[in-house]
């Protein structure tokens, strides 16, 4: 569907890596914003972080021993060593591209001072970010070594955990249900055998993530499903899981929160308490799409490149009948585009309908026809996808309709 839509390609030139095109970045570029507005509603301050970051922080941060098979390292000569905490010789300047965001946002909290009247602190940013899979594992775009996470990390004081964690599955079902996804599951991964962080630490990070769930207004059915997967948490943390089912009965785990005790231990990151004294806030990394590569494939293959008016690349198209349509045809599409619909024109000289067949396989959602009369009398014949009928509206009618149509969710 990617190909037919002309969205994207992928190529051994960059295994593991996207080349969009005009087409499928613009549906990125919506999806993006429709987070953005999301996010600034829900107070998150949004951050950029380098690409390339010193292995040190890697080795203090705890993912070198357990994550350093699966790093981009520059230079590409990794000390031969099987302890954990070996020390990386000082000799070497190494570097790594980052497989995720958390190190680089904590070492943005520890600039400047912190009060517990400033958290809780959300930070988000739309990190790229780069991991070593094995080419096998590579699948599509649902399998990547370059991705994009819509990612966050909330720094807390102990007793907002639970109500930030309830916060942020509220805020996930109604991302969700505007990107067409009613149909989901929660599932909580336990602590894995192999784990920083006392058993006491680890009870307590699981319990409050039960309790979070229990508190949020999560309809009663997905409560109902709740699941545990023992052995499936992180090294440093447990987390809550949403596993979405789509339009197919196929299930794809894409958000995630995880309640964290031992990274802002291991970089030293500390807030003032009420008593004076310092105190180690909790990190909740979370994500509500996981990554903007993945969910966009989940995206195509639930609605069939039948994108909602919103996300789809081409809203409209107006095509002629006869070219003596063509002058009116550009004052439809101009009309169009000002009141923000993204619009093409066909003014080929085929039959039109050969030119309904071509868009309708190019998923367009409305095509505008125009010909003699309807310039003449200041109309459009209005097709959907999918249905044979046409509808005559006044080129005002239609862009008003249309307007009103194309608005995101949350804009409406």
């Amino acid at each position: 569907i990617g190909a037919e839509m002309d969205l994207f390609h992928l190529q051994s030139e960059a295994q593991g890596s996207v080349f969009w095109h005009p087409k499928g970045y613009i549906l990125w570029r919506q999806m993006e914003a429709y987070m953005r507005r999301r996010l600034d509603a829900a107070d998150y301050a949004e951050v950029k972080t380098p690409q390339l970051m010193d292995a040190r922080q890697w080795e203090q941060s705890g993912h070198w021993g357990k994550y350093r098979e699966n790093m981009f390292v520059v230079p590409d000569e990794i000390p031969n060593t099987e302890d954990e905490g070996a020390v990386i010789s000082g000799d070497a300047d190494m570097m790594a591209l980052k497989p995720m965001n958390c190190p680089a946002h904590v070492l943005i909290f520890k600039q400047g001072i912190k009060s517990y009247r400033d958290l809780p602190i959300r930070m988000a940013e739309f990190g790229c970010c780069h991991r070593n899979e094995p080419h096998g594992a590579l699948h599509g775009i649902m399998r990547v070594r370059q991705f994009t996470q819509d990612d966050a990390h909330i720094f807390v004081r102990e007793d907002q955990l639970v109500e930030e964690v309830r916060k942020f599955c509220e805020l996930l079902h109604s991302v969700y249900q505007d990107l067409g996804f009613t149909d989901y599951a929660v599932k909580l991964a336990l602590r894995p055998e192999k784990r920083f962080g006392s058993d006491e630490m680890w009870d307590r990070s699981e319990q409050e993530l039960r309790e979070a769930v229990q508190a949020s207004n999560l309809p009663q059915e997905i409560k109902d499903r709740f699941e545990e997967l023992p052995g499936e948490g992180a090294f440093y943390a447990p987390k809550l899981e949403f596993h979405l089912t789509d339009a197919i009965g196929r299930t794809w785990q894409v958000g995630t929160i995880q309640s964290d005790r031992v990274l802002p231990d291991r970089l030293d990151a500390s807030y003032v308490g009420e008593d004076g004294n310092r105190h180690r806030p909790v990190m909740l990394h979370r994500a509500i799409l996981g990554t903007f590569e993945r969910f966009i494939g989940i995206l195509i293959e639930h609605h069939a490149g039948r994108f909602p008016l919103w996300l789809s690349p081409v809203q409209a198209v107006v095509a002629t009948i006869v070219s003596d349509a063509d002058d009116y045809a550009h004052e439809v599409a101009d009309r169009l585009r000002k009141a923000g619909i993204r619009v093409e024109t066909d003014l080929r000289n085929e039959k039109i309908n050969y030119k309904v067949r071509e868009h309708s396989v190019a998923k367009v959602p409305n095509l505008l026809v125009v010909g003699k009369r309807e310039a003449e009398e200041g109309k459009v014949a209005l097709r959907r996808l999918g249905s044979q009928a046409q509808t005559f509206l006044t080129l005002d009618e239609a862009v008003a309709m249309l307007r009103d149509e194309a608005l995101a969710p949350d804009m409406r």
